[in-house]
């Protein structure tokens, strides 16, 4: 199961309304990379394979590819308002480790691969 805050739902109705196209939703999903070995992917998408699995989450149709769904389980999406301007945090307890940059992670089946140590 994903989590979405209020405060990140709120943002991204708001980021939804400002694109003006209809079928857009939000797709959430890990690609292998970043510093501690995956990365997470948060974006707009229109287009859904059969393999993805939708959720409904707070009004929001949100997405994920099937093979991203075991490392997103029990993930917490938020929205942090900052004198920056603000921005998403993913805590996610399936990382054992993640790097400062906060946008990649590394599983604790990841962890003897010595290529997806943390930065």
């Amino acid at each position: 199961m994903i989590t979405i805050s209020d405060s990140a739902t709120d943002k991204i109705k708001e980021m939804l309304e400002e694109e003006g196209t209809p079928d857009l939703f939000l797709r959430i999903g890990v690609k292998e990379g970043g510093c501690s070995g995956f990365s997470y992917g948060m974006g707009f998408d229109d287009e859904q394979s059969d393999s993805d699995k939708s959720l409904e989450l707070s009004g929001l149709k949100v997405v994920v590819d099937e093979e991203s769904m075991k490392y997103l389980n029990g993930l917490l999406i938020d929205w942090k308002d900052s004198a920056m301007g603000g921005g998403f945090t993913i805590d996610n307890p399936n990382a054992t480790a993640t790097c400062g940059c906060g946008s990649s992670f590394r599983t604790a089946t990841a962890a003897g691969n010595p290529a997806a140590d943390p930065c």
